[in-house]
Parts: structure tokens; sequence; C-alpha cells
């Protein structure tokens, strides 16, 4: 019988002698930055406004909670991810609650019973992010009976995002929002979750990766194909795509015309999406066959994986999370305002685009008229992934390998950071 194993982690002091120097360094540089946040949130806190704003305690326990999803947008270029972080205030997640202590929709964190969909890294982007939390009505606690009746339409329900968008960033926003039982979790309850990647066609063989990625399609061990997260339990890389197409967004094809890949699955590993691009860039670019994912997949030939570049974070987004049963509540002037403010966003990158566009022409109009040498051009998708420093292309199959996955486990149980589990004891 196959051995079931887990991990579990320890939540015991951490031994710094068995740190190396780099390991401590970082450390060191993580509690300075965090010190330093503290040391600001603590000015402010202590601030005379802040102290005289405190005077007058808003009063949570008068009123009713209920549980509910919250549909979320952000343009996650200029956030360093998701979820909230220590050393940092730079995350979707620290705006998120802060409008939600804001517009005291909330007490606190650890009393909201929140939940999120997807844990977007730095630089990601998603349309279609969902969390579950417990948010505050607008009705006292005797009038129960009047609130559940018909908590969705009634008269005196909260119109949480037209709350929540007046305090948000303007790059972050709350689309909809639907009430729920009070055990849905955004996470646990969620379906399947979507993702997008857009990408230039430049020189790109569509043809030849659209082959590749149908062998992406069904259950495989992809622990080539994402960033191995031992550290943090994973020790299970089956994940199973269930659909996945490339798709033009532009009519008119040219080197400059838009593609984006959609990829569907229940659940992705680490950096999954991204090690997926790279590898298919490289079809695309006919530097690779696609029966190489064939031997990627193939863990007892290949246990270890092969270094190679991820595609950029830059494109990445989760446009859509999928559950049962979901009446979301959308508000057509709340829809029309974040329209606008998406329109913001959108003319100044377009401006963008066609001025530095309009600068690569008159470059080659310049080599024209000089009849200077024409040098054949990177293909656009180059620019999306950071290539390795060689002088000639290694075929990805005969490069250095990372550690496998049991030597991963072997070192993180030495730095005593995990633990192994049998089951069947």
């Amino acid at each position: 019988m196959e051995q079931k194993v887990k991990i579990k982690k320890h939540n015991k002091e951490e031994n710094l002698e068995q740190f190396t120097k780099e390991e401590l360094i970082s450390k060191i540089k993580s509690l300075t930055a965090h010190n330093i946040q503290l040391k600001n949130l603590l000015a402010k806190q202590t601030s005379p406004e802040k102290i005289a704003k405190q005077s007058k305690a808003f009063d949570f326990s008068k009123y009713q909670f209920q549980h509910v999803f919250l549909h979320l947008l952000y343009l996650g270029w200029d956030y360093k991810g998701f979820v909230v972080q220590e050393d940092t205030t730079d995350t979707v997640e620290h705006h998120l609650f802060e409008a939600l202590m804001k517009t005291k929709l909330i007490q606190d964190r650890t009393s909201s019973n929140y939940h999120r969909c997807g844990r977007t890294d730095k630089g990601v982007s998603s349309f279609g992010q969902v969390v579950s939390i417990d948010l505050r009505t607008n009705m006292l606690k005797n009038d129960q009976k009047e609130l559940l009746k018909d908590s969705n339409k009634s008269k005196n329900q909260l119109n949480y995002c037209k709350i929540l968008n007046k305090v948000l960033p303007s790059n972050i926003q709350c689309v909809g929002w639907s009430l729920v039982g009070e055990s849905s979790s955004a996470r646990f309850d969620c379906l399947s979750r979507t993702y997008k990647y857009y990408f230039p066609k430049g020189k790109l063989n569509i043809q030849k990766m659209r082959f590749a990625s149908e062998k992406l399609l069904g259950t495989h061990d992809f622990r080539n194909l994402c960033k191995m997260d031992v550290g943090n339990g994973v020790v299970d890389f089956k994940r199973n795509i269930t659909e996945i197409k490339i798709e033009p967004i532009d009519k008119q094809q040219n080197l400059y015309a838009m593609y984006v890949i959609t990829i569907k699955a229940k659940a992705f590993l680490w950096h999954q999406i991204r090690c997926i691009m790279g590898i298919l860039f490289l079809m695309g670019q006919e530097k690779e066959e696609p029966e190489v994912i064939d031997e990627l997949f193939n863990i007892e030939k290949y246990p270890r994986k092969p270094e190679y570049s991820m595609g950029s974070e830059t494109p990445l987004n989760l446009h859509y999370c999928q559950y049962e049963n979901l009446n979301w509540n959308y508000d057509a002037q709340i829809l029309d305002e974040i329209t606008e403010k998406l329109n913001h966003f959108w003319t100044f990158y377009a401006v963008k685009k066609e001025m530095v566009r309009d600068m690569i022409k008159a470059i080659e109009n310049i080599k024209i008229s000089k009849k200077l040498p024409v040098v054949e051009t990177k293909c656009l998708s180059e620019h999306l992934v950071q290539h390795l420093k060689t002088k000639n292309y290694v075929p990805l199959l005969k490069r250095q390998t990372c550690d496998s996955l049991e030597n991963k486990i072997e070192h993180y149980m030495k730095r005593k950071r995990i633990e192994l589990i049998d089951e069947n004891k």
C-alpha cells in the first residue's frame, strides 16, 4: 500500500543556529523593515487627531453581521501581491482591510471570518478575486426578522461596493457582493479558477503552442512546471487542468497582435501558470518541441525540474472564480463608476503604447533612409521572460536541474521546519 504523508509545520521558535549567513541577513532586514512599519503605525495611532477619533468608539455590538462574498478587481502591477505581508503595506489585502475598518464594516480582521479565493503574487492582477467575510449591516440586533426576510433586496441593506469604493484605491475596486451561509468559504467552496495570460504574437508559432498546450489538459504531476512550495507544506503536485485555449484578441494579425491564453482548473500550484508560459514560449519560438511537455510529466525519468525562465507576472490575471448558487448583487451605477476608473487607466496605457510604437516606426524609417543594415529583432515574447545567461541555447532536458521533491523534503526536515506524519499509523 502506498504510504500517505502530510507535512506539519512547527509553531516552535526557530533555531537561528541552523540558518545560513544569507538567511540571517535576510531575516534581520525583514525584521528591521517590520519594526519601522510598526513605529510608523504606532506614531499614527497616538496622534492627537487619532486619539480624538478613538474617544468616540463605534459600538459594533449593537449591529447585526452577515456573511458575504465580495467580488473584487485589482490591477496588481504596482502591488507586492494580494496577501498582507509583515514588512510592507503595499499589498491589495492591506488596502482592503484598511477600507473595511475605516468604513466600520468590520471591527478587526481576527473576528471577521475571512477567507480569500486566490493568493495572487507580486504584479499579478485580478478581475475575479472573491473573498468571504462577516460584514456589519445597518440593522440593530432587535431587527433580525426584518433583515433576514429578504437580505439581498432589503431597503435597509448597506451598499457594500459603494461604501468600499469610496475609500479604496482606484486600482482596487469592489464589483459585487452576495449573501451566503455562515460556513461558506471563498477558498474551500470554489469549484474552479480561471486565469488569463496576455502576450504579443511577435514571431511565435501559435499553432505549435496550441498543440503543446493540449498536452497540459487532464490530471498530471506538475512538479516540473511550478515552483515547489515544500516549506509551506505542499507535497502533492497533481493538478487537473480542465480547459486551455489560445485565442487572438486583435483581428488584424501582425507582430504586435495580442493573444490571450485561458487556463481553467480547480486549483493551481505556486507559479504554475508562469512556468507553463515559459515553456510554451519556447515552443512558440521553435526552440523546443511539444513532446518536451510529455517528458516533463514523466517524473520517474525526470524527477528534477530543469532550470528555465518563467513568464512575467505582469500579463497574468485571475479572471474568474466559479461557485454554486450565488446571487450576486451588481449595481449599474457602481459598475459605470468602475468602468470610468478603468477607462482612465486604459487611456494612459494606450497613449503610452502608441507613443512607443511611433518611436519604433521612426527608428525604422531612419534606418531605411540611411540604408543602414537591418538586424533581426527578438521575438516580442522574449521580453516576457528573464532568460538564463548562456551564449548558445541549451535544450531544456539537458540543462542543470533543481533539487528533487525528496531532497527538498529532507532539507526542510533537517531544518526542523516541517515533519512527516504517517497517516496510516
